[in-house]
């Protein structure tokens, strides 16, 4: 089957994207709603969660996506695979992650990923940037004492400005990170560095409670 057409941008401020999800119940979605789980933000068309819920079982997988259309081809393509550890969710992470996640056990989200989010190159589109402070204070809410999250994208400026915001929320400490820690690549990971570009790439361990 064709692959799904969609826009690569999507403004993540119009008012349809501005409508809250429904919070997600793990246990209607996942065979095992106890295993650890990776929340993959901006998750594209999930092909690296795909990936990741077949290479690494032992896990649940949930992809966040602003773009309808590729959550339901990616949720199709997840069920195809007969794959009981992964599910998609519409969500515009940049304003309702804490709603889409406030059922989810804080001890159960144990790694998020946000891999190449889409730059906004122009200044006067910076404010529609996924990876924002009240996005950021989601995550170190939401993850379990000693979680990661881990950060990449080939634009170095958008790199800065993402490290910086994580750096500065008191919750997280850094680690070195000179290479992706999974066994999968995303496509954009894998396009990049076939042509010899360089990618950008950070670590955070969200602290025990109440650090």
């Amino acid at each position: 089957m064709a692959r799904v057409r969609v826009h690569q941008h999507v403004n993540p401020l119009a008012p349809f994207f501005r409508q809250a999800p429904k919070p997600i119940d793990i246990s209607a979605v996942f065979a095992d709603p106890e295993k650890p789980l990776l929340l993959d933000i901006g998750c594209a068309r999930g092909r690296f969660l795909l990936r990741m819920a077949e290479a690494e079982p032992a896990w649940n997988y949930l992809g966040v996506e602003i773009r309808q259309p590729l959550v339901d081809e990616a949720n199709r393509l997840a069920a195809e695979a007969g794959s009981m550890n992964l599910h998609y969710s519409f969500c515009n992470a940049m304003l309702w992650l804490d709603r889409l996640l406030e059922n989810i056990p804080k001890e159960v989200l144990q790694a998020v990923t946000i891999q190449f989010p889409d730059p906004w190159f122009k200044k006067k589109h910076a404010k529609r940037r996924m990876v924002n402070p009240e996005m950021i204070d989601t995550i170190a809410q939401h993850l379990s004492p000693g979680g990661r999250v881990f950060v990449q994208t080939d634009i170095e400026f958008l790199a800065d400005e993402m490290f910086a915001l994580f750096r500065e929320e008191g919750r997280f400490a850094e680690e070195n990170i000179d290479a992706n820690p999974f066994p999968v690549k995303t496509e954009r990971e894998k396009a990049v560095e076939e042509k010899g570009l360089p990618v950008y790439r950070a670590g955070f361990i969200v602290g025990q409670a109440g650090c």
